[in-house]
């Protein structure tokens, strides 16, 4: 059995510095390779509640408030070179065939207020009401040309969630049964779930 071996030449083998300082650059950066994705979780955070909700002007209305100090951000450890963590998000995005483009690195959620009123045809009773984002998590593997394969991990988000439901209809899912549970009479439907 013959063993091939191919190496960079030095003298005599018609390469230049100049020539192999730019194939070392090309095999660094290399920008439409290929992923592999694995580890992929959803997991639903949620990022605001009331305090309470009144009932005035013929509608229900308060303001959702962040409920904790954090901030999420988009991030991308590792992104390999010349491709950003901005195009490893929208790759990532493309592989789940997500209806809207996933969170970008500038995006930021978990930290806003925001004014609500609804207004329902219905007899009063008491509501509860809720924001929150469906986090996304996934590792990858890239390759490209001859690089060595670069690992690394995405972490953002694919939608924005909440709801303003009566008391008297079960929760579903873990923001909800928070916000039911704080704003709901014990008992009720929305916090036994029944």
């Amino acid at each position: 059995m013959a063993v091939v071996v191919l190496g960079v030449g030095s003298a005599g083998c018609g390469v230049t510095a100049g020539e192999s300082r730019l194939s070392a650059d090309a095999a660094t950066i290399c920008a439409h390779g290929t992923y592999a994705w694995s580890g992929i979780r959803h997991v639903e955070r949620l990022t605001g509640l009331p305090d309470r909700i009144t009932y005035a002007d013929g509608g229900y209305q308060g303001v959702i408030e962040p409920v904790s100090g954090t901030v999420y951000r988009p991030t991308v450890t590792h992104p390999p070179k010349g491709v950003g963590a901005a195009r490893v998000i929208e790759a990532l995005g493309t592989h789940l065939q997500t209806d809207n483009p996933l969170a970008g690195p500038s995006e930021t959620a978990g930290h806003e207020k925001t004014d609500f009123f609804n207004e329902i045809g219905e007899p009063r009773q008491p509501y509860y009401t809720w924001e929150s984002i469906d986090l996304v998590e996934a590792d990858f593997t890239y390759t490209c040309g001859l690089n060595a394969p670069v690992h690394g991990h995405v972490h953002t988000w694919d939608t924005y969630g909440g709801g303003f439901l009566p008391c008297s209809e079960p929760s579903e899912g873990v923001p909800a049964k928070v916000a039911a549970v704080k704003m709901c009479p014990a008992g009720s439907p929305a916090v036994t779930g029944v």
